[in-house]
């Protein structure tokens, strides 16, 4: 199987959501605009590390960075997010569905099916 050339935007967000930093910056940007060294001071890694995370939820759509004099200013972008969690739901209710069918065929079938004898009570199959 081939991998295709461009990722997707989901490919972005979830790619950018899977390491627990970048959740973290998230959540902190989830409760209102912040400095990128404000964002920086919680982690114990230096800020250029911080400033790798923040470029890759940039590039996922997941932040956005605006310039104040000398400062850059970042806010989450929750569209991303709501995209994924569309997805993530829809794959939810489609295997919830495939499921539901196949636990009712396996009980419809388990009803078909014949009462084992006196001699196949102890058998396995």
């Amino acid at each position: 199987m081939t991998m295709p050339a461009m990722r997707s935007d989901l490919d972005h967000t979830l790619g950018a959501l899977a390491d627990p930093t970048r959740r973290a910056l998230l959540q902190h940007l989830s409760r209102g605009d912040a400095r990128v060294t404000d964002l920086a001071r919680p982690f114990a890694i230096s800020l250029n590390s911080v400033s790798k995370h923040i470029r890759r939820l940039e590039r996922a759509g997941l932040v956005r960075r605006h310039r104040s004099g000398r400062e850059h200013i970042l806010s989450l972008n929750p569209e991303p997010l709501e995209d994924a969690a569309a997805w993530l739901n829809r794959q939810h209710n489609l295997w919830t569905a495939r499921l539901d069918a196949l636990d009712e065929l396996l009980r419809a079938e388990e009803k078909a099916q014949p009462p084992p004898g006196p001699r196949e009570k102890g058998r396995t199959r």
